[in-house]
This record gives C-alpha cells, structure tokens and sequence, in this order.
C-alpha cells in the first residue's frame, strides 16, 4: 500500500499484487482502517474506470446503449470483477436494474464459466453475482456462439485466448464488435491489434492493456487504444484530495470514466482509438479532477470549505508545478533618453503639458 499523506486525511492507493483473496467487496469494506483513511485500488477501479471510458467512447460508433449490450469476459479475478460491477453502475444509469445488468454479464475464469453449481472452482464474493444457471463450460468458442456477445473482455493474461476463430465469429455476430484484450505485458495480451482488425475485417472496436504499433489493413492505419489506468487515477487522486472527500465512491470512477470518453475526438475514433493520445492525460487529468470536485460539493462530501466557484480553476491551482523558477534577477535595457524632470500636481496640469 503507497499514499499521499496529509496529515490524518491520507490517500490510500493499493499497487499490484493483492492476494486473490481479498477480493474488491472485502478491499472496500468499511472497517477501522477504512473510517481513518481514504483508500482506493486503481489496479481494480482505474482499470474498471479505462475500460468503461473506452466502451462509452465506443458508444458513438455502434449508437448502442451499454445497456443494450452482452457482455464475455474471460478472466474473473479482481480486475474483471471490477470492471464488471463498474459496467452494471453504468448500465442503471442508463435505467437498467442491478439485476438485468448483471444477467448482461457472462465470466470465465480458469475453471470455466461462472455458473451455479457447478463441480469445480468454488464462487465467492462478487463472484456469485455473476453465476449464471447454465450448463458449465470451459470452452470460450462455445460461449460466444451461445451468448453472441457484442463485447468480449479479456483479463486473464492468457496470451492467444482469443483465436483468429473467435475474433470471427465476434465479426460474424457484430457490425463493429468490442475486443478489449486488456492484460498485461503485451505478451501476455488474449490476442493482438492485428489479429483483431485482421480477423474482423478492420471492424472491430479495438482496445489492449499494453501498446500495440499501429496496423494498416485495406489501405486503412488503426492506431489502436492503449486502456492505461493512468488516464484515470491522477485526475481521482487531485479531485479527491483538492476537496477533501473520504470516502471514494464507485460514481467517481464513472465520473471519471465518462470525463475520458467525452475528452476523446471524432478523429481519435476515426483512427481507431476510444482513447485520447496519451500525451494529453494532464489537461485529462484536470478534466476528470475538476468533475469530481463539482460532484463531491453537489453531494456534500467535500470536507475543504469555502466551495470554489470555479471548480477547474481550482483544481488546477492544486497540481504540482514542475517547472524551474530562473534563479537569476530581471534585467531590463536602460533607456536612451532620460527625463529629470519634477513631477508636476495635477492642480497644475494644463493643456500644453498634455500636448508634450
């Protein structure tokens, strides 16, 4: 566990390497710990976070609800769960209940898909919201010509899980299906950006966990999204501590996930990204810091009072300046001519002094 302290109000952000365990219900389960500090777990909600800006980028290109929606993902441990809670918020935003959302939702992990009952791998946790009352099933292939998926997620670090068979039939099934191969290293990735856009005839809305070269096909250059969590979790952590919340909602990250979607241009999409380019994460970052701001005052949970009537300026004056003041004094050229004149009073100013 790393943080930002101040003083008894720290931010808590979690690295990689939570034991399989302590699963996301667990990790944000008030406790002592929890009352005293203001904690998150960005490998689990600023992956959540990325993942849904992209879908919510994608929207504009399948002019789908994520609602309207099915969802495959391969991978249930604590990064897929917390994109799969993350996705039903944005679902009952939409209108949708909490359990029609998650009847959405179909999961595998390493035992097969998650599904009451059944001999193998027991479910806990989050897990069991997601178990379905359907036959067990270890085959991926089966499941997308069964469910017909309009978005396959992948989060297993499985490398080649998603077979050039697979990336078909999700062509078949989609007019612009969503591949997100979202583990990390690149070679650990369920499958690659050429793979996808080859495989779907160019068509695919296509993210990864790891960067990806651009790909030409058909005369056509993708320059694929790379789901990067640090799109989100600086813009969290300034927003959260320029106002003082202490306790991080799962809405902050759907704040910040939709502040993402709505920073990434036409042309972003055009080129076959659902991400802004990573060099503009600082003016993101203020983006995401600045909703979060406005948010926490409209709900009452900022503690840091007066509310700033500028919420963007205020977060902004926040962030750390990392430029070099000069060391050195001003300099200024001594001017050519030179007037000694006295001062005159005002009382005795007239009109050939103003003529001068």
């Amino acid at each position: 566990i790393s943080g930002f302290f101040e003083g008894k109000d720290p931010l808590k952000v979690s690295k990689t390497g939570i034991n399989e365990i302590y699963n996301i219900s667990r990790i944000m389960r008030p406790s002592s710990m929890a009352r005293q500090f203001v904690g998150t777990v960005k490998e689990i909600l600023g992956t959540a976070s990325v993942a849904v800006a992209g879908l919510m980028a994608g929207r504009r290109v399948t002019k789908k609800k994520i609602s309207e929606c099915k969802f495959l993902f391969l991978g249930a441990g604590e990064a897929a769960i917390g994109i799969a809670d993350l996705c039903v918020r944005a679902m009952q935003t939409e209108g949708t209940s909490v359990q029609d959302a998650r009847d959405r939702i179909w999961m595998m992990d390493i035992d097969g898909l998650l599904a009451k009952g059944r001999a193998e791998g027991h479910l806990e946790g989050h897990k069991e919201y997601y178990a379905k009352e359907h036959a067990s099933s270890r085959s991926l292939l089966d499941l997308v010509n069964e469910v017909k998926p309009n978005i396959l997620i992948g989060a297993s670090a499985c490398a080649g899980a998603f077979t050039p068979e697979i990336l078909t039939k999700m062509g078949e099934y989609n007019d612009r299906p969503f591949i997100f191969a979202l583990s990390n290293p690149t070679d650990r990735a369920e499958c690659t950006a050429q793979q996808a856009y080859e495989n779907t005839q160019g068509r695919c809305i296509f993210a990864s966990g790891s960067p990806f070269k651009p790909v030409t096909l058909g005369g056509k250059t993708f320059y694929p999204g790379q789901g990067n969590n640090a799109y989100i979790f600086p813009g969290v952590a300034l927003g959260v501590i320029a106002t003082g919340i202490h306790h991080i909602t799962e809405d902050i990250f759907l704040i910040a996930a939709e502040a993402v979607a709505d920073f990434v241009k036409d042309e972003d999409i055009e080129r076959g990204s659902v991400y802004p380019p990573l060099s503009k994460i600082r003016d993101c970052s203020v983006e995401i810091a600045g909703r979060v701001a406005k948010y926490a005052y409209e709900k009452g949970i900022a503690s840091h009072y007066p509310e700033p009537s500028d919420k963007f300026k205020f977060v902004k004056a926040q962030m750390y300046d990392y430029h070099y003041d000069c060391p050195l004094p001003a300099t200024y050229d001594w001017p050519d001519q030179i007037s000694f004149e006295q001062p005159i009073p005002v009382s005795q100013i007239t009109g050939d002094h103003l003529k001068k």
